[in-house]
């Protein structure tokens, strides 16, 4: 499955993106997408993610109450809704997918994801 992030930008301190993650290739019903982010000079870490067959999602604690994962299954997208952004939340953000995912408690682990987009980058100023 290919993946392509899209919807990133420069947005001031308490602003709003939508980043959305349209899939295509092999069918992926049940798999899990995945959200990660990467500062510069810091390690990749975990946002968020769907199951797409359940809608069941899981957050970072860094984003609960700010960000919503949702998906368009009719359309193969996901979209991550970032709201109320910090300048911490600057990074590049990408979508992946884990084909056969595992219970909740794994969909964090970035090494169980088989396939990744490009990311999109966004920019929170103070």
């Amino acid at each position: 499955v290919q993946l392509q992030a899209s919807g990133g930008g420069l947005v001031q301190a308490g602003g709003s993106l939508r980043l959305s993650c349209v899939a295509s290739g092999r069918t992926f019903g049940q798999a899990v997408v995945g959200w990660f982010r990467q500062a510069p000079g810091k390690e990749r870490e975990f946002v968020a993610a769907i199951r797409r067959i359940t809608g069941g999602s899981r957050y970072a604690d860094s984003v609960k109450g700010r960000f919503a994962v949702s998906r368009d299954n009719a359309k193969n997208t996901e979209f991550l809704q970032m709201n109320s952004l910090k300048p911490e939340d600057t990074a590049v953000y990408y979508c992946a997918a884990d084909l056969t995912p595992g219970p909740w408690s794994t969909w964090q682990d970035a090494t169980l994801y088989d396939s990744w987009g490009q990311g999109t980058q966004v920019t929170v100023s103070s």
